[in-house]
């Protein structure tokens, strides 16, 4: 099994070819943001400091997936060494399950405060750049507060979005709580179109402010004591004392082998252990690069995700509180016990949680063997619906996975963090940095990271290539969502197996990725056809 990145390899419809670069690279889904981030590598800036300047400018320039009041998470390899961080937020101390059950929920909603928990995300950044950062957070910034402060021109896929949230709240969210959103994202009463400019001033001066005190103004300053002010006039339980006490947490990456290579995650409360799951069941398995699209492949992979997420769903939670080891999980025992589930027609699983995300991700490379995977978002598009007045912070919603069943291990706990959906990934080959990739979108994220990898690593295919291929998502039951391309006769056999099958026409929901990989001294790089993506090479 050896990686096929030093030369075109396999090529999909989409036309795209891998990028090559030698002193640094930015890979995201926005032009700007990987520009943004390659400009920090030449003004002497690291992996670190690229990642975090793109990541700054993403919460600007694609407002719908992402925001400063969201939660993030990465993966850094630093002077050949992996590091983990954990940047998402618990739940209120003031809230619980006896707190809603008083008011009448019998689960968690989507929008409001109710499903508000601590932004992780601020933190995450200043974290990062304290430890591996090389330039000051002003400079980094920089690029970010421009945009907001200047305006940037919507791009046709933003504005699909940004319509799609607007029609969606305009409908669902019309309390006065809601009000400062329409303000900050619909002012003249609608969504911008593509090719509009767009100004976020209260962003501007947000993104300036966590730059000069290293977030300290949001969790301990000025925007900690507006998001405490607002969340009390509404009723919401995020106080003060929430904001001060967080902190981002360094968290040891876990693994699997697979082929050559080590698969990198991180671990619960996170669902990347999800995708090493599943692999460990398909490494059993013989499968050759011609065999990519003969129809045991994704039946395969399906059933080995099916099992994944049914165990992962019933243990997975905040580490403190899980009830199943992270060994265990990722054990040949278990991996040898479901393989043995797996049967040559669909597998009917328990019942599980349909739902969609928004999410960004990147990752970023430099001349020194520094890379970075990172993903943030605020939930579901905008997050909860709910913008803090003067500061343009969309609050996210990650408390909408927390369970309302008390029994469960992911049960709604004050000071616990949700089942959460992003992963950042990385590949290592004998322990030394390979290179970071993700694919972003709620529950797809892992399944993605399953087929790009094998991708990588059974079929031969280059970073490019890997993202390009056709993707299917398991939804729930035997329900799965395969793209148009997926070949006819491929369609035509999972059914035969069982499989429910829907071809859809959009080719969105199939998740966003990026990938950055070395070939010796080489950078080469993928990003997602599907919707916009840029490599920034230098």
């Amino acid at each position: 099994m050896n990686l096929n990145i030093g030369d075109l390899g396999v090529c999909y419809p989409s036309q795209r070819f891998p990028f090559y670069g030698r002193k640094g690279m930015v890979a995201t889904s926005n032009a700007l943001a990987a520009q943004a981030g390659l400009e920090m590598l030449k003004k002497g800036g690291n992996a670190v400091d690229a990642a975090l300047a793109a990541a700054a400018c993403l919460t600007v320039l694609e407002p719908t997936s992402n925001g400063i009041g969201g939660d993030a998470f990465a993966i850094v390899a630093f002077q050949g060494e992996l590091y983990g961080l954990n940047a998402s937020g618990p739940a209120p101390q003031a809230i619980s399950l006896r707190a809603l059950q008083e008011q009448g929920y019998k689960e968690i909603p989507k929008y409001g405060f109710v499903p508000v928990n601590v932004p992780g995300a601020p933190a995450g950044w200043a974290a990062l750049s304290k430890r591996f950062g090389r330039l000051d957070l002003k400079e980094v910034f920089a690029p970010a507060v421009d945009y907001a402060e200047n305006g940037y021109p919507v791009s046709p896929v933003l504005s699909r979005q940004w319509n799609r949230a607007f029609e969606i709240y305009s409908k669902h969210l019309q309390s006065e709580e809601y009000k400062p959103w329409f303000d900050t994202f619909a002012p003249e009463g609608r969504p911008p179109q593509a090719g509009e400019m767009v100004r976020l001033r209260d962003h501007a001066k947000t993104l300036s402010l966590i730059a000069d005190t290293k977030a300290e103004a949001f969790y301990r300053g000025e925007i900690a004591e507006r998001i405490d002010s607002f969340s009390k006039k509404h009723g919401g339980y995020l106080r003060a004392e929430d904001l001060a006490a967080y902190q981002a947490e360094w968290v040891d990456p876990i693994f699997t082998k697979y082929g050559d290579l080590e698969v990198w995650e991180i671990p619960p409360n996170g669902q990347g252990i999800v995708a090493l799951m599943a692999l460990n069941i398909l490494r059993g398995f013989d499968l050759k690069p011609e065999d990519k699209h003969a129809a045991r492949t994704y039946h395969l992979q399906i059933e080995a995700l099916k099992l994944a997420f049914t165990d992962a769903q019933k243990y997975v939670a905040d580490a403190k509180h899980m009830q199943a080891s992270v060994p265990y999980l990722l054990s040949e025992e278990w991996a040898k016990e479901k393989r043995k589930l797996i049967r040559s027609d669909a597998l009917l699983p328990p019942p599980s949680q349909e739902v969609k995300g928004g999410t960004v991700y990147l990752c970023t490379a430099d001349a020194e063997g520094n890379m970075v995977s990172f993903i943030q978002s605020n939930y579901m598009g905008f997050g909860s619906g709910l913008v803090v007045p003067g500061t343009g912070i969309a609050l996210h919603n990650r408390g909408h996975n927390f369970s309302f069943d008390p029994q469960h291990v992911n049960c709604l706990a004050p000071g616990k963090r949700p089942y959460h959906t992003i992963i950042p990934g990385f590949l290592t080959k004998d322990r030394r940095p390979l290179g970071p990739l993700g694919v972003m979108g709620g529950f797809m994220q892992p399944q993605g990271h399953v087929q790009v990898v094998m991708n990588l690593v059974n079929f031969g295919h280059n970073p490019q290539a890997a993202l390009d291929a056709p993707r299917f998502q398991w939804i729930k039951g035997n329900q799965v969502q395969l793209e148009k391309t997926m070949p006819q006769e491929v369609v035509e056999q999972l059914a035969s197996l069982g499989h429910e099958i829907t071809v859809t026409e959009e080719n969105t929901g199939y998740g966003r990725g990026q990938i950055i990989l070395k070939a010796g001294d080489v950078l080469v790089g993928g990003t997602e056809s599907r919707v916009d993506g840029t490599v920034a090479v230098w």
